[in-house]
């Protein structure tokens, strides 16, 4: 069988299942209401939570940093490409988790996935055992395939279940890696019980924040400040391109760690640097997050999510044959769980005919059997909006109510 005959069989396999990805190109920047594949959509599928993606501060900052800086860096950090802008960058983020991390230290990545991958396979040594969230994301899970460790993988949430790995645990490094808040499911990981063993057992706490830097905190710095965390043996990775409406990523730490990362992640040593404009823009991002714009826009997102949630169980409760439900989730992420592919890929159509955007999520991103519209908030939607979709949802439901 030839490479092209093996790959066409596979591509059939995927699409028998009702798995088949595909491309949408969008016509504008990102924004609650967006022209894609040139049709006007309401959007309810991206992780630009505070609408900072299109803040014109935004632009006028990436605008003047390219004026400053020009376009690329030229070279990876270590040669010629970290630039007075990614200082900027990576000292404020050190300031920002100084209260939570003792000797905070920031460095820099240009992905979120790059970031996870540099750090779990950089620490995670032949010395070293990883105990891994069940639910962790695909970068976390793959960090791990990676690394010379063991791995040791834990039921979701399930603290009884991590204090017994860790009291079996005989390495010298026991790495805690967690999602802060679950991409799929929007609900957050109990940090505080996940910190209290790490300290009983000698372990360190990775924390992926991409879903709740800038979302999470009075001052938007996420799950830590929300939680009000405070260890050494906390590592934070952050991504920058959700909340904070740009690219890139960070991980903050002790210095002690950061400088090794410096040292030994390959992710940063062997890549080139992130545009030095993206991070004067940063800069400006940052500013909105921790100001009054940041603040008005998750207090914006903690109204629409509850009247969100007030909608869509009033909608379970009127079509219970329908077997939908919610997950537990007090974040701008709110899946709504239909169960088979064809069903949600049904719903996600009828939704688009009706002018929404709401992305159906299959195998293998979640478990089989519980494929959902993984709806998302953004801080600049509006109570009408969210009415809207309340709306489509209900033709859309009593239309498979009244099929089945």
């Amino acid at each position: 069988m030839s490479l092209l005959d093996h790959l066409s069989a596979k591509l059939n396999a995927i699409a028998a299942q009702s798995l088949t990805r595909t491309l949408r190109r969008a016509d504008g920047g990102t924004a609650p209401r967006q022209t894609i594949n040139g049709r006007p959509l309401l959007m309810f599928c991206s992780n630009d939570y505070l609408g900072l993606a299109a803040e014109p501060a935004i632009a006028e900052a990436l605008a003047e940093g390219a004026r400053l800086w020009g376009g690329g860096s030229g070279a990876s950090p270590l040669v010629s490409g970290h630039s007075a802008a990614h200082e900027a960058v990576t000292d404020t983020l050190a300031a920002w988790f100084a209260p939570h991390i003792p000797e905070a230290r920031a460095i820099g990545f240009c992905t979120g996935y790059m970031a996870n991958l540099a750090v779990v396979t950089a620490l995670g040594d032949e010395h070293t055992e990883i105990f891994s969230e069940q639910l962790n994301h695909a970068s976390l899970i793959d960090a791990a395939r990676l690394a010379k460790a063991k791995v040791t993988r834990f039921p979701h949430a399930d603290l009884a279940a991590l204090r017994t790995a860790l009291a079996a645990s005989t390495v010298k490094v026991k790495l805690i890696v967690t999602d802060a808040v679950f991409s799929m499911d929007g609900d957050l990981a109990p940090l505080p019980g996940l910190l209290a063993l790490a300290e009983e057992f000698d372990a360190w706490l990775i924390v992926d924040d991409a879903h709740g830097f800038g979302v999470l905190g009075a001052k938007g710095r996420g799950s830590l400040e929300y939680f009000g965390l405070h260890s050494e043996r906390l590592i934070l990775v952050g991504t920058l391109g959700k909340a904070a409406g740009l690219a890139g990523a960070f991980v903050a730490a002790h210095a002690t760690i950061v400088e090794y990362l410096l040292q030994a992640a390959r992710n940063f040593i062997f890549s080139t640097a992130s545009p030095p404009a993206i991070e004067h823009a940063l800069l400006t991002s940052f500013a909105l997050i921790e100001g009054p714009l940041g603040a008005a826009r998750r207090a914006n997102l903690v109204a629409l999510q509850a009247r969100l949630r007030d909608g869509l169980m009033a909608l379970i409760d009127r079509h219970p044959r329908l077997g939908w439900h919610l997950t537990d989730s007090a974040t701008p992420i709110q899946p709504l769980i239909v169960g088979g592919n064809a069903e949600v890929m049904a719903l996600a159509a009828a939704l688009e005919s009706a002018g929404l955007r709401v992305p159906g999520i299959r195998p293998p991103t979640v478990a089989a059997g519980t494929a959902r519209l993984r709806i998302t908030l953004c801080g600049t939607h509006t109570t009408a909006d969210v009415d809207e979709l309340l709306s489509a949802l209900e033709r859309a439901a009593a239309a498979q109510e009244q099929a089945a």
